[in-house]
């Protein structure tokens, strides 16, 4: 107990607490540390005899009394300690496959009940399930797979993709494409040889030429090989396109070179606020004289985009485009070998896509019909807007010009009813609204025509003629209208045609109709008879969809119901007997 109490700190391990130092000693060691960093005094040494920087502070390179009780100068405490650093995998990986050259033929105590093999059990097997298992047949039983080891990798051995690449797996590659060039070389200077041997080549080859050696005949070889890899790769990345230095080591791209006595982009318009360059691609896409008023036929230069899209730079790419596509497809053509054959290949394959164009439009008229309204009149009629000049009067009337079409609104318009050729307010006289055709003022009334005129004007005493008798003036026509009119005449002029040739059957044909109208004026007779009766019936008492007909009316019933039809608030009712 006394022992203990004597030394708490130290306890067993016979460490001791450093002892004060005096003032004469600390005064001493500080002059020695001056010394040092001023370079006046030698460096500490550790105790492997590497030299301490006299500038590391104290509570660097000073020692914990518990680590080191020596007391000696030593930057060890602040080094990795071997004990505490974790041992990682190096140049490990995991096993692939099964054990190899291991035959078993009987089942062993605690294998797996399915395969037999003695690294997994029964629920963990991948195998196929056996209808007997290999623990009951003792036959067929599975290899043993590798028992994988634990590797521990640190942060970039983890995210090595490299790692357990085996460089052997490669040369395989390699080794195989090796030979089969060695037998397409070997396949082609046999072929030669034949050609040679048949006299196919005596042409190109003359009487001193006949005697060729191995490595001629190697060489030659090697040259039809070489452009026979360039024949299948035409348009693969490879290929010696025109504006580049094909090399591997240096590409050098024509289009970014310029002839040193041309005027550099940035030059041709100092104006910051001028077309940007871009000094990375040196490419100015816009024009450099824009702002100067100048035409961009008249500079010299107007920009790159200005040559991208001028001349024939459009069709070009558009022919590009067609060879890429009819090479994808298996037709040998190219732009830059075959220029007249792609041409030419072009222009039939636009005349025979329009010729697709329009027999797939006439099949699918025969078939659904609609060719009628192909023809249309023209969008600006239909559609009431044209950019047509125009010059009207303070009064209205059109002084230059053809008059704009009326703007038309989302209401049904130009609806006529009962006959009317004109529509309801078309005409105003005494604060009323009326009709123009007819002068009538009362609203759905029966048209009467010049007749309704000639009364009208006869009350007030005015001939029928009279231009005073309108207060306004007619409303011009619009485009549509006079279309629409055009097209009446056209008809007109065809029936009258038609008339002229069928002159002889046209009194049969008014006799028939005439016959046809009696008899549908006496059916209208009957019908409206019929009605009234049903009408006095009570409702529960009548027939069953006693006032419904499916038929279609003809035309002859059609006149006759608008014949016998009454109008209570036509004024001429009265007059006819209704």
């Amino acid at each position: 107990m006394e022992a203990i109490a004597s030394n708490p700190v130290g306890g067993s391990n016979g460490l001791e607490e450093p002892k004060k130092m005096t003032r004469e000693d600390w005064r001493k060691k500080k002059e020695l540390e001056e010394q040092r960093k001023l370079g006046n005094a030698p460096a500490e040494v550790d105790e492997e005899g590497k030299d301490i920087n006299p500038h590391i502070p104290q509570y660097i390179s000073s020692v914990p009394w518990y680590i080191d009780p020596s007391k000696r100068p030593t930057l060890k405490h602040q080094r990795p300690q071997p004990e505490k650093q974790k041992e990682f995998t190096q140049g490990e990986w995991y096993k692939r496959g099964v054990k190899e050259n291991s035959v078993l033929t009987k089942y062993r105590k605690g294998a797996c009940e399915n395969c037999g093999s003695l690294t997994h059990k029964k629920k963990d097997c991948l195998e196929r399930p056996r209808k007997v298992g290999a623990k009951f047949t003792g036959t067929n039983i599975a290899p043993d797979e590798h028992s994988q080891p634990q590797l521990k990798f640190d942060y970039d051995g983890k995210r090595d993709r490299w790692n357990g690449y085996n460089p052997e797996e490669h040369m395989k590659i390699v080794e195989e494409y090796s030979k089969v060039d060695l037998a397409k070389r070997t396949l082609k200077a046999q072929k030669l040889q034949e050609e040679l041997a048949s006299g196919k080549l005596t042409e190109q080859v003359s009487s001193p030429r006949h005697q060729w050696g191995e490595e001629e005949l190697n060489s030659q070889t090697e040259r039809d090989h070489n452009s026979e890899d360039e024949d299948e790769d035409k348009y693969a990345d490879d290929i010696d396109m025109p504006g580049q230095n094909f090399d591997s080591k240096r590409r050098i791209t024509v289009r970014n070179l310029r002839i040193r006595e041309d005027i550099a982009k940035y030059l041709r318009n100092l104006d910051p606020n001028s077309a940007y360059y871009d000094p990375k691609t040196r490419a100015m896409r816009e024009n450099p004289y824009a702002n100067a008023g100048k035409n961009p036929d008249e500079v010299s230069y107007a920009g790159d985009n200005f040559v991208r899209y001028t001349g024939d730079t459009i069709s070009m790419a558009q022919t590009q485009l067609f060879a890429w596509e009819a090479y994808e497809k298996g037709s040998e053509v190219h732009l830059q070998a075959d220029p007249t054959k792609l041409e030419l290949l072009y222009k039939s394959f636009k005349v025979k896509k329009e010729d697709f164009k329009e027999q797939q439009k006439e099949s699918i008229l025969e078939k659904y019909g609609g060719e009628e309204h192909l023809d249309a009149p023209p969008s600006e009629l239909l559609l009431a807007q044209t950019e047509d000049y125009v010059e009207y009067s303070r009064h209205g009337t059109v002084i230059k010009g053809q008059e704009k079409a009326v703007a038309r609104s989302k209401y049904e318009e130009d609806i006529m009813t009962n006959n009317h050729t004109c529509i309801w307010g078309s005409y105003w006289k005494d604060g009323r609204w009326g009709y123009k055709c007819c002068y009538s003022f009362v609203k759905y009334s029966y048209c009467t025509g010049e007749a309704g005129k000639e009364i009208a004007n006869d009350d007030e005493g005015l001939p029928a003629g009279d231009p005073n008798k309108e207060e306004y003036m007619t409303a011009p026509k619009t485009l549509v209208e006079m279309h629409q009119e055009k097209q009446r005449e056209e008809k007109k002029k065809k029936k009258k045609k038609h008339k002229k040739s069928t002159s002889s059957d046209s009194d049969g044909e008014d006799r028939k109709k005439q016959e046809k109208l009696k008899k549908a004026l006496n059916a209208e007779e009957a019908r409206l008879l019929h009605v009234k009766e049903i009408m006095q019936l009570d409702e529960r008492k009548r027939p069953y969809n006693s006032m419904y007909e499916s038929r279609e009316p003809t035309e002859e019933e059609m006149e006759a119901y608008q014949m016998k039809r009454q109008r209570p608030d036509d004024p001429m009712a009265s007059f006819l007997g209704q």
